[in-house]
């Protein structure tokens, strides 16, 4: 082991780090946003006007208006999949899956009428989380990869843990006005140590949850590949029975819902309706997770056709089974309350400093001496992580451009936002080709201010009810824009830190005629 245990650990940690590193990076930004997802499905759709909580018959009947669009628009379909109104989001939502090469369906409801919402279509922050373990490709492929940089990531915190002797003394130490390779190693620790309790339990659940898509032979052995039989003998879900082939008619569901409400005292979240116009049709009602950690949605079947209860989770889970549901809601962090959940998005922004600064580090540290050439590798780290450290915020920021710019009524409206954020992304990730570096991060760091900027202002002008246009107003708008003016004022400090530093020029002497190189903080 040349050099030692903890110099291996050293090299490890370096470069196990920067393989992965602008995966990471994208995955704990999406993540980090994902804490509040709704928050930002709210904010993308400014049509919505909360209300007061909606009574047990106008939930029964909002869900009856939406078996009724769904049997006349998505009779042949699969599985239909219906969201009640809540006070936050007062439409009923409709999804349905079709048969295997074809495109699912999508589409809001009023939900007093049953008549299509005038509600702007988009996914919201739907697509920041999906996009975080599945990094917008086919699910198996998105979560493999997401899945192997998250193990080289643990591997890269324990490397980095064993490597750093003053790991607790590294969180008071910046020394940014020494070397810059000294200032960003500081930073990285800083980043990486204040919050490394948090690195390691999300790196860690996030592995855990997914555990059957990578190893997925116990069940394959075991249940013959039907995990759908390991969650229902796990009490984690209902037992769904197989299509009878024949045809059958849906009884009312009105009635199931209400049976199920009373059942239960959590909020209704979702109606299931698998095989709807099969004999063995069946309704699954299924509730929101009691308080606590444990990520537990308790379920109540009922035979689609006849009405009759068949079956409800017990809702006591085995202990390896609950292990996994606390795991799950660690991560997931839905039994925050308001503050908490503040120090979960303020941990994931450490994760993303963390990140960032080990990929900037691993640059400085290898920039080449007074007249030598820049190699190749390099240069394309250089402009890799101008593209991502700086392009991802450019490409979240013009996500939201698009969906106060476009059309509402547009044709596809939600797949030209997710066009419009991978095209700010693709250009630029290109652009740092084509610039010096110093000059790349000015631009990039300055065009994520002021479209951060410009997403406030579009805001403030188009939507009727910001609390700026009108007294009473919801707040929900406010606080997103201020956070907005947060990174914008951030991105603008680091644009002109950039601005400020000296320029790459040749190696000039100093008094004693030894030459030396220019500081450059980037």
């Amino acid at each position: 082991m040349r050099g030692g245990f903890r110099q291996s650990m050293a090299w490890l940690h370096t470069w196990s780090g920067l393989v992965v590193g602008w995966v990471l990076f994208a995955v704990f930004v999406t993540g980090t946003a994902s804490y509040y997802r709704a928050e930002i499905t709210r904010w993308m759709q400014p049509e919505l006007v909360a209300r007061q909580a909606f009574a047990p018959e106008a939930l029964a009947a909002s869900v009856e208006h939406g078996v009724a669009h769904l049997r006349e628009h998505a009779g042949a379909a699969r599985a239909w999949f219906i969201t009640p109104p809540r006070p936050d989001k007062p439409v009923v939502e409709l999804f349905w899956r079709n048969a295997p090469g074809r495109p699912p369906g999508h589409v809001l409801l009023d939900p007093d009428t049953g008549a299509p919402a005038r509600v702007r279509d988009t996914k919201g922050g739907d697509f920041l989380y999906q996009f975080h373990f599945e990094l917008h490709m086919a699910p198996l492929w998105g979560r493999w990869i997401v899945g192997i940089c998250s193990m080289i990531m643990l591997v890269a915190l324990v490397s980095g843990t064993i490597t750093h002797r003053r790991i607790f003394a590294d969180v008071f130490t910046f020394r940014r006005d020494r070397s810059p390779r000294r200032g960003w190693l500081d930073a990285h620790n800083v980043a990486g140590v204040l919050a490394l309790p948090f690195h390691l339990m999300i790196t860690y659940t996030g592995l855990v949850i997914l555990g059957l898509t990578y190893m997925p032979w116990g069940v394959t052995v075991a249940y013959e590949g039907d995990a759908q039989a390991l969650f229902s003998e796990s009490g984690q879900l209902v037992p769904v029975r197989p299509p009878a082939r024949r045809p059958g008619t849906l009884a009312p569901v009105g009635p199931m819902v209400s049976q199920a409400l009373a059942a239960r005292p959590e909020p209704l979240e979702r109606i299931a309706i698998r095989n709807p116009q099969d004999a063995n049709a069946t309704v699954i009602a299924m509730f929101e997770a009691p308080h606590g950690l444990s990520h537990e949605h308790p379920q109540i079947a009922f035979d689609g056709t006849t009405g009759a209860l068949l079956a409800a989770t017990a809702g006591a889970l085995k202990p390896a089974n609950r292990t996994v549901a606390t795991l799950f809601g660690l991560h997931e962090a839905q039994f925050a309350g308001p503050v908490l959940r503040v120090l979960f998005f303020l941990s994931g922004l450490m994760g993303c400093a963390m990140v960032a600064t080990g990929l900037v580090l691993w640059s400085v540290a290898r920039l080449p001496q007074a007249g030598e050439r820049t190699v190749f590798g390099l240069r394309l780290v250089q402009a890799l992580n101008v593209g991502t450290i700086a392009g991802l915020p450019i490409a979240m920021a013009v996500y939201f451009l698009a969906n106060r710019l476009l059309a509402v009524d547009l044709a596809e409206r939600p797949d030209w936002e997710i066009r419009a954020f991978f095209g700010a992304w693709i250009v630029t990730a290109l652009l740092p080709l084509a610039r010096p570096p110093r000059r790349a991060w000015f631009e990039a760091l300055a065009a994520a201010s002021i479209l951060s900027l410009a997403v406030v202002a579009a805001d403030i002008l188009m939507v009727a009810e910001h609390p700026l246009r009108r007294s009473g107003g919801d707040p929900l708008f406010a606080w997103f824009d201020g956070t907005m003016l947060m990174f914008s004022a951030l991105f603008a400090v680091a644009a002109s830190k950039v601005l400020r530093s000296a320029p790459y020029r040749s190696a000039r002497r100093t008094a004693t005629g030894r030459p030396t190189q220019p500081f450059r903080a980037i």
